[in-house]
């Protein structure tokens, strides 16, 4: 068997057998992988808690025909802050959702590993929880899948001023006369356009608020429309 060295961020786990888990992970440089970790469900497992969801890890792993096997597991960032915060590990769960709904076995996405990485470690390190930081990365996760929305101009017009709208299925936001799906306005306009205009930092900034509420709503909805099904995580975390 091949054998080989990566990181990864561990997206979700499941129980194989009586004392082995498969680890589902984003990988650096192999996309996502579907690993065993054997014995890890034992007292004395060496791999410890390292292997759950969202840590960050060092691995050596043996290549499997079906399954890949983890030999080595390595603490890059266990991400204490988040597992203490129980609003900041749904947001992590939120974030590691998606990836494991978007990101393909074995084709490397460099661009998703990074935004992944980037996100959870401000999630960690950031003083204030943001409330966009969730909707932020789905934002800028329909971007690199190529399906940002349009927010400079009606989507059927063109029309650049008295955009009302936003409809998913439209792909972006609509002006009073060919308005259609929910209401958006300027403050939360203006928001998705910082999320989207390479102004993200400074979006992350926003206290909670009607505009975070309405940029919040709109990227579940988007991001729901395009993978075709509910995002679990983020319906828990609202409550419905």
């Amino acid at each position: 068997m091949t054998l080989y060295r990566d990181e990864g961020i561990v997206l979700r786990t499941h129980k194989l057998g009586e004392a082995d888990r498969i680890v589902v992970l984003m990988t650096a440089g192999r996309g996502k992988v579907r690993a065993v970790a054997k014995g890890v469900r034992k007292t004395k497992s060496r791999f410890g808690g390292r292997l759950e969801p969202p840590g960050h890890v060092s691995m050596l792993v043996y290549e499997g025909r079906d399954l890949d096997t983890i030999n080595q597991a390595e603490s890059v960032d266990q991400y204490r802050p988040i597992r203490d915060d129980l609003d900041r590990m749904t947001d992590a769960l939120s974030l590691v959702e998606v990836v494991d709904q978007v990101a393909q076995e074995g084709e490397p996405n460099p661009a998703l590993y990074r935004m992944l990485t980037g996100a959870l470690r401000t999630l960690n390190d950031a003083p204030r929880r943001s409330p966009v930081l969730v909707a932020g990365f789905y934002w800028k996760l329909l971007a690199l899948e190529g399906v940002a929305p349009v927010i400079d101009e009606c989507v059927r017009c063109g029309r650049v001023d008295d955009l009302v709208s936003f409809d998913c299925v439209e792909g972006g936001v609509l002006c009073r006369e060919h308005r259609h799906g929910p209401a958006i306005d300027t403050d939360s306009l203006a928001l998705l356009r910082r999320i989207l205009g390479g102004q993200l930092s400074r979006a992350l900034e926003e206290p909670p608020g009607p505009a975070t509420s309405t940029v919040s709503t709109l990227a579940t909805s988007a991001l729901e429309a395009h993978l075709e099904r509910r995002l679990r995580t983020v319906h828990i975390m609202n409550g419905h």
